[in-house]
């Protein structure tokens, strides 16, 4: 049964802006994220996808993305490359008794655009 949907879209050029300083990045995002992403030609393509896919969770969650805490969900890949969430015990144990028991997790980039899509399952 599905749980929540959440989608989100985000400016890949606000996010390039936003990292400069190094202040939102540290905010925003886990070392792993951030590592992943400047392994790659566009980091600012990667770290929107990741961003995008918060808020998205947090949709699907009906909390605000602050109230969810940015780094309490990061974007991991599966072993086909797929994107994942991990999660902090707290937020871990918050879905669990919400009885979710799987979270989807797909991101897509065109242009200067990045968009998550995320559905909370629980297993009946």
């Amino acid at each position: 049964m599905i749980k929540g949907i959440g989608v989100d879209v985000c400016d890949i050029g606000r996010i390039k802006e936003s990292i400069k300083s190094g202040h939102f990045l540290k905010r925003a995002f886990t070392d792993v994220e951030i590592e992943y992403a400047l392994s790659k030609a566009r980091p600012e393509q990667h770290l929107a996808g990741c961003f995008a896919a918060k808020e998205a969770l947090s949709k699907a969650l009906t909390v605000g993305l602050w109230d969810l805490g940015l780094k309490n969900a990061w974007v991991v890949r599966g072993n086909e490359g797929e994107p994942k969430f991990g999660f902090s015990a707290s937020l871990s144990e918050k879905l669990c008794r919400s009885g979710i028991d799987k979270v989807w997790l797909t991101i897509s980039h065109e242009k200067e655009m990045a968009a998550a899509f995320v559905i909370l399952e629980a297993l009946i």
